[in-house]
């Protein structure tokens, strides 16, 4: 079937909703295996331990490639066949990846593993077209939930994949299971055509434009990348401190602590509703402030035999409030028009992954400097900054 870009009839079951969102969380998943195994991988590829950092590097610097020079397709050539071809791509990189015998191929591999990666960020604008305006935002939110879903647990799925069939069987699974949704997808999927006619130069060129003259998307983008650099802060240092000679925890319990945050991803559907009924401006500043009350409850821990029970409630917590924010701008922006929904998202995604990039960044630098509580000190300064810019907000 083929639609135009206006508002769509309500054509995905909620089964499709689910499988997209299945569809998102083992895509953006891809992005995140590579980090809990930069040591063994660089080991066995003969990279120095200093240069192992390359290995996720290469990874979001395709990612960030992809958000802003392929994502934006999605506004000019049909979504099913886009989301389909890129993630052909995603499973044979996926596949070069595992069978890489240098450092130079694999981290070849890990680009186009980033670049091709943006297939999420696709089905999500996509799956607003197919939803009528009054359940976008639980619609939006369902597809996100599995996405944020695949955030949490790649990373100790990669770990545990590792422990008992080494390095390259995770990306070997991923590949297989890419390029089995590659064809139920272009099976299941409806077309949709968009109606721009405009050049993919003239596409790339309107970014800045749509930036420049679109005050919400700043402000959503600011407020998410505030809050995706918290996440990244938090689940850079966590793992550190629960590392360190205060808990002394194994990496597979630090794996176990991880699944822990999956339960924030609830909060996704809920801030859907929450928007499609009007509350977007209050239920943002709830989410800011659960993200504080989780930073609050990460002070003064002790040691204990078994994985701090606070600060498993503040990483389900702080999980909520990011998954929160996230939808409920997505929400937003989507409700703007159909014509420039893929640009949207993508400089949506854009910015608030420099954030997480930042987030990661400074959590390291400070955990280093000054322990855990300098890295939570630093983690508060952005969702009190993004409140109180959100107070400004008319």
């Amino acid at each position: 079937m083929t639609i135009s870009t206006d508002p769509a009839p309500p054509l995905l079951s909620g089964k499709m909703i689910l499988l997209l969102a299945f569809a998102c969380g083992a895509v953006v998943a891809n992005l995140y295996y590579s980090q809990p195994l930069a040591g063994p991988i660089a080991a066995a590829l003969g990279l120095s331990p200093g240069a192992a950092g390359l290995i996720v590097t290469a990874t979001q610097i395709g990612y960030g490639l992809g958000l802003l020079f392929i994502v934006p397709l999605g506004d000019l050539i049909e979504n099913r066949a886009l989301i389909v071809v890129t993630l052909v791509a995603s499973a044979i990189s996926l596949g070069v990846a595992s069978f890489s015998a240098d450092a130079g191929e694999f981290l070849t591999a890990a680009l186009l593993i980033g670049l091709c990666s943006v297939a999420a960020q696709i089905i999500v604008p996509f799956a607003a077209h197919f939803v009528p305006p009054e359940r976008r935002g639980q619609a939006v939110g369902q597809v996100m939930s599995g996405l944020l879903i695949g955030i949490m647990m790649s990373r100790p799925i990669a770990s545990m994949t590792t422990d008992l069939l080494g390095w390259a069987a995770i990306f070997r699974i991923s590949a297989l299971t890419t390029l089995a949704l590659a064809i139920l997808l272009w099976v299941r999927l409806p077309q949709r055509h968009p109606a721009s006619t405009q050049r993919y130069g003239e596409l790339i060129r309107s970014l800045w434009f749509i930036w420049r003259t679109v005050p919400i998307l700043r402000r959503r983008a600011l407020y998410q990348a505030a809050a995706f650099g918290v996440f990244s802060l938090f689940w850079t240092t966590a793992p550190l401190e629960l590392a360190g000679p205060d808990f002394g925890l194994s990496q597979k319990a630090i794996a176990l602590f991880a699944l822990v945050g999956v339960g924030g991803a609830v909060a996704a559907p809920i801030a859907g509703r929450l928007a499609d009924r009007g509350h977007t401006r209050a239920a943002t500043i709830g989410a800011l402030l659960v993200i504080i009350l989780a930073l609050g409850l990460s002070f003064g821990l002790t040691p204990e035999p078994t994985i701090p029970v606070r600060l498993a409630a503040a990483a389900v917590l702080l999980d909520m409030g990011v998954a929160a924010n996230l939808v409920l701008g997505q929400r937003a922006l989507f409700a703007l028009g159909a014509d420039i929904r893929a640009r949207l998202n993508g400089l949506y995604m854009a910015v608030f992954f420099c954030g997480g990039a930042a987030g990661s960044s400074l959590g390291a630098w400070a955990f280093e400097a000054g322990g855990w509580h300098a890295a939570l000190i630093v983690g508060l300064v952005a969702p009190l900054a993004a409140l109180g810019y959100r107070m400004t907000e008319r």
